[in-house]
């Protein structure tokens, strides 16, 4: 079974859809844990009325508004599937996403995986471009940047076992992936199989200096990391997430004509692809891991 960790705070005007988009599924063995987080809207009325329609559906309600890592917390311990998936209440899944996912794995082997996802606007109208990411990621490469949209993840819970994380109101799902990394590597299914809802007010309409202080928190505080290292992980985040949004947020036409190769595609004659630069700051990253 997939267990699908659906945290939520005054989405009332998505939820519906959210949840409609996991009935649609073609993989039927699934349950959603909801957990809201003291919404002020009508989230609450209707997630109950659609459970009462789909025992999938498991509504738990925080007592207070205590932030996203705190329901994903008692999400994944109410869990009960061997998958663990995640989309957040606003957010979208096209209708194969789980069944090819959990094909993708059990095919390989894997226990951590991702997939490709498309930028839709509040109105869910696409702005035409897909965003992916490295064909395998591995601990180095999870610390240098937060590849994975949380969206479009799914993990093995008998290899990776439970997660739990620091109560870090930011990138507590980069901090999942941290804590699933030590247990597996990361691997891409290339395909686009979800929407990701960009919406006011998201980590990608605030400023560099808030995305910093986001970052350094997390290595710091979460991660527990020294001063240098967490400094030092937050500069390479900056550094490859603008690496990202030049090689692997595409439009979908240039997608489409994409070769896919072990290494990304190479930005104009630059040869300076992902494996290079992974290569290039091996000694650093495993220095500051031994730190």
């Amino acid at each position: 079974m997939v267990s699908i960790i659906m945290p939520s705070y005054n989405c009332g005007k998505y939820v519906e859809e959210t949840i409609r988009c996991v009935q649609a599924q073609t993989y039927k063995n699934w349950e959603i844990v909801f957990v809201d987080d003291c919404s002020t809207d009508d989230t609450i009325r209707i997630v109950n009325m659609l459970r009462e329609q789909d025992k999938r559906i498991r509504l738990y309600q925080n007592r207070g508004n205590m932030g996203a890592a705190v329901a994903r917390n008692h999400a994944l311990q109410e869990a009960k599937g061997r998958w663990i998936a995640f989309l957040d209440s606003d957010d979208l899944w096209e209708p194969t996403k789980l069944e090819k996912q959990v094909r993708f794995m059990e095919a390989n082997g894997y226990a951590f995986s991702y997939t490709c996802y498309e930028e839709v606007d509040e109105n869910g109208i696409s702005y035409g471009v897909e965003v992916r990411g490295p064909q395998s990621i591995t601990k180095r490469g999870m610390y240098a940047y937060c590849w994975p949209g949380c969206l479009t993840v799914m993990y093995d819970s008998e290899r990776i076992g439970l997660i739990q994380i620091a109560n870090i109101r930011k990138n507590n799902d980069y901090a999942m992936w941290l804590k699933a990394i030590e247990k597996a590597d990361c691997y891409l299914l290339d395909v686009c199989l979800a929407k990701y809802r960009i919406r006011s007010g998201s980590i990608s309409n605030h400023s560099y200096t808030t995305m910093i202080k986001w970052h350094y928190r997390l290595f710091k505080e979460a991660m527990g990391l020294g001063l240098v290292a967490s400094v030092i992980f937050t500069v390479l985040n900056l550094l490859f997430g603008t690496y990202k949004k030049i090689v692997y947020r595409n439009k979908v036409k240039k997608q489409q004509e994409m070769k896919i190769q072990n290494c990304p595609p190479q930005i104009g004659n630059n040869s300076l692809g992902i494996c290079e630069i992974e290569k290039q700051t091996e000694c650093l990253t495993s220095w500051l891991m031994a730190a």
